[in-house]
C-alpha cells in the first residue's frame, strides 16, 4: 500500500509535446490537477447561459506549460488565443482533455448542468 509521503511525491501530472503545424513547432501540453479541474468545472458552471465562450483557447489557456508545467496564458489571454487557428486549438483541445480526465460525457454533463440552471448550487468565491 502507497504511504501518505509516497501519494502527496507522486509526479502525477502527465505532460505531453504536441505537434502545432499553424504554428511552426510544439508545445508541451500537460493535465490538469485536481483544484484546476475544479476551478474549471465551476467556473463552467457559473456560467448563466450554459455556454462557455473559446472553450478551446479556455482549455489550452489552461494546459499549455513549459518544460517546468508552469502555465505559459493566463484568462487574460483567452480572447486571443480563440482567434488563433481552429486546428491547432482543437488539437490541443484533445490532448489536454484527455490528460485531464475530461471526457466527452463529462463536458456534455457539464454544458447541461448549466444550461438546466443548476449553476446556483455550484460554489463559487
Amino acid at each position: 500500500m502507497l504511504n501518505r509521503d509516497e501519494i502527496l511525491n507522486a509526479q502525477d501530472i502527465k505532460r505531453e509535446v504536441v505537434a502545432v503545424p499553424e504554428w511552426g513547432g510544439e508545445v508541451c501540453v500537460q493535465g490538469m490537477s485536481g483544484a484546476q479541474r475544479d476551478e474549471f468545472e465551476q467556473t463552467w458552471a457559473q456560467k448563466a447561459d450554459g455556454i462557455v465562450p473559446n472553450i478551446r483557447a479556455t482549455f489550452a489557456a489552461w494546459s499549455i506549460c513549459d518544460d517546468d508545467g508552469k502555465r505559459l496564458f493566463t484568462t487574460a489571454d483567452i480572447e486571443a488565443l480563440g482567434k488563433k487557428s481552429a486546428n491547432a486549438l482543437d488539437r490541443i483541445f484533445a490532448v489536454a482533455q484527455r490528460l485531464s480526465g475530461l471526457s466527452d460525457t463529462d463536458t456534455e454533463e457539464l454544458v447541461k448542468s448549466s444550461a438546466d440552471g443548476q449553476s446556483e448550487d455550484s460554489i463559487s468565491d
